[in-house]
């Protein structure tokens, strides 16, 4: 992919990249994500292994996206979308899972996330249209 492309998919108006901070109880998994992401143009601001670490890490840096996980160690994505978003509504969250999840796109709509994908198609996911309509 091109600059532009990557420019075009991560930026926002102003030319300033998204903020990203990346939820999941596996570090495998956040190092590949924020690589896929930052080759994408967003800027990883940070990472959270657990519910509580996301919590705090959201209310601190702030960020526009956050890519959650929907089984985390000690708690469930879905769960914590719903807090997130009751906190920020504009803020965008796209669950993950390398599972499927019963509850299907009612139980995402229903928590407030953007959308669902699968952790072996996130790198042939078209991400900008989760985060188009981000807070930044």
């Amino acid at each position: 992919m091109s600059d532009a492309g990557r420019d075009i998919e991560g930026g926002r108006a102003g030319g300033h990249p998204l903020r990203v901070l990346i939820v999941d109880d596996h570090p495998y998994f956040r190092t590949a994500a924020a690589e896929l992401l930052e080759s994408r143009g967003y800027e990883v601001v940070g990472e959270a292994d657990c519910e509580a670490g996301a919590l705090e890490r959201v209310e601190r840096l702030a960020p526009d996206a956050v890519l959650l996980d929907i089984h985390l160690g000690d708690g469930f994505g879905p769960r914590l979308c719903t807090k997130l978003v009751e906190r920020d509504p504009a803020l965008a969250v796209l669950l993950v899972s390398s599972d499927d999840y019963e509850e299907g796109v009612e139980g995402v709509q229903a928590c407030g996330a953007r959308g669902m994908v699968s952790k072996a198609e996130l790198a042939r996911t078209d991400l900008a249209r989760f985060f188009a309509q981000a807070k930044g």
